[in-house]
């Protein structure tokens, strides 16, 4: 039982901590009214296991620590992540699950650099989406096709004994 714990427990440090380093190592292009920011297609690891949801948003946090908006976009940008993850992990068809960070980035994060930046509200948030939308529909979408479809990938992904959702 405690082995388990220690298990769950790792793997959502390592999701935090790629999530983190993937973030802050392609800074330039992590934040801002355009980004790519490739960590965010680890965002589908919700779909899988809601128990990544944790992990995911240390790691958002930590590198939005490093954002230059500062405490602001660890707070606003970490909970548009959340609520991303939250619905993700809600969602039943893997391409609707992809959709949300577009749709809760794209908001939230326009509307963060407009109050903050004073940025063109429709054009950032539309830069910020589509962003998202590459990374995570576009990358993301048949990447986890993929290890939706391997069973041993999948296991050895899986952290909690619940049922797996059905896949998009």
């Amino acid at each position: 039982m405690k082995d388990n714990r220690v298990n769950k427990l790792a793997k959502v440090a390592i999701v935090a901590a790629i999530y983190a380093v993937l973030t802050v190592a392609i800074a330039p292009i992590s934040y801002g009214a355009i980004q790519f920011r490739l960590s965010e297609v680890m965002t589908l690891l919700a779909f899988i296991d809601p128990l990544y949801i944790p992990g995911l948003v240390l790691g958002c946090a930590i590198s939005n620590l490093f954002s230059p908006l500062g405490i602001m976009d660890v707070i606003v940008g970490t909970a548009a992540t959340f609520l991303s993850l939250y619905m993700i992990n809600r969602s039943r068809n893997l391409f609707v699950a992809t959709l949300w960070p577009t749709l809760f980035n794209g908001f939230i994060i326009g509307g963060e650099l407009y109050f903050l930046l004073k940025l063109p509200f429709w054009l950032t948030s539309a830069q910020v989406a589509f962003g998202e939308f590459v990374v995570v529909t576009i990358i993301g979408y048949p990447l986890f096709k993929v290890i939706l479809s391997n069973k041993s990938i999948l296991n050895a992904l899986k952290v909690s004994k619940s049922d797996l959702q059905q896949q998009g």
